[in-house]
């Protein structure tokens, strides 16, 4: 497998104040989660983890949110309720990262200077 060139899903939900994501295994189980909560999220979410990309949009470096950030935008600092609430209210993401390209080996050919 090459390195990189990987599909990617997240939901994004704009807040009042952040930017949050969260990751997603698959979009299928993610639409059979939304018309059927019994579904559980462990079989839809990557991680209980919230993301933050400080109002960059979907986009832009990610950084843990905090418990402040999650209760002054969820009314909660728990993971697990904001993941809920962003999952419900936020938008479906795709994106592919693609393949990295570069150099692998140094050691070999013209790339080695004496």
């Amino acid at each position: 497998m090459t390195r990189g060139d990987v599909n990617h899903v997240k939901v994004h939900y704009k807040g009042n104040d952040e930017d949050f994501l969260v990751f997603l295994d698959s979009v299928d189980d993610y639409q059979r989660w939304l018309g059927d909560k019994s579904v559980p999220l462990a079989q839809v979410v990557s991680s209980f983890k919230v993301f933050t990309t400080h109002k960059h949009g979907a986009q832009g470096l990610l950084e843990g949110a905090s418990k402040s950030m999650l209760e002054n935008e969820f009314g909660t600092s728990k993971d697990d309720e904001a993941v809920l609430k962003i999952l419900e209210k936020g938008n479906l993401q795709e994106f592919e990262m693609m393949e990295r390209t570069g150099r692998k080996n140094d050691s070999n050919g013209s790339y080695l200077t004496r």
